[in-house]
């Protein structure tokens, strides 16, 4: 009995560190199968959203730009809980995903989230973006492989913004002044550190370089 009960805690253990392995470098499947199929929903309503989207006061004459801040607001008000927010894309992570407007633990299944505590990208303030790490789609698994100078662009109805890597750092889970906005436009990454873990917050920060305004 004892040689069958060792049997299988070693047949057990050899089963763990295969499937950690396997989240580790192909994510976990089943939960990444389940984001993907949500995504595909998010990409769709986005793209509705896109083309019925009117700007809030039409510039004059229609070839001008629009007021970003003041689309970015109402881009905001009018985007409910759960709902598709954004198109996100990271080059050094190879990752183009739509975000979720909000970070409950639903809302982060679906794909990264925008904590509803902070602002649009365009607004001026701080855009706080959270995402998983080693499960649903685990789209910020390699947050940690970000550099500064890399790019990473949001595209939203009323403008496609282009933000550079400016610095990281590594937070207590508990720490809540990174949700306070420094009074200028900034964009936050976050993903739990180490992976499969989550006492801690690996935040990456980036700047805008460039703001191509939708016309009206």
């Amino acid at each position: 009995m004892i040689r069958h009960l060792s049997t299988l805690i070693i047949v057990a253990g050899l089963g763990l560190l295969a499937w950690t392995g396997t989240v580790y470098v192909w994510k976990d499947p089943f939960t990444t199968a389940y984001t993907a199929f949500e995504q595909r929903r998010l990409e769709s309503s986005l793209e509705t959203r896109f083309d019925e989207w009117r700007p809030v006061a039409p510039a004059k004459p229609k070839s001008d730009p629009v007021d970003v801040r003041r689309e970015a607001r109402a881009w905001r008000v009018s985007t409910e809980e759960g709902g598709a927010v954004a198109r996100l894309e990271i080059p050094r992570l190879d990752l183009d995903v739509v975000v979720v407007n909000g970070t409950d633990a639903g809302d982060l299944r679906r794909g990264p989230g925008r904590h509803l505590d902070s602002s649009m990208p365009g607004e001026g303030e701080l855009v706080y973006i959270a995402g998983h790490r080693t499960t649903f789609g685990a789209p910020f698994s390699h947050i940690d492989k970000l550099r500064r100078g890399d790019r990473v662009v949001v595209e939203l109805p009323y403008a496609t913004i282009e933000y550079r890597v400016t610095d990281d750092r590594i937070v207590d889970q508990y720490e809540l002044s990174v949700l306070k906005s420094r009074g200028r436009e900034e964009l936050v990454l976050q993903a739990c550190h180490p992976r499969f873990f989550a006492s801690e917050r690996y935040l990456v920060y980036a700047r805008p370089v460039q703001i191509v305004e939708k016309r009206a």
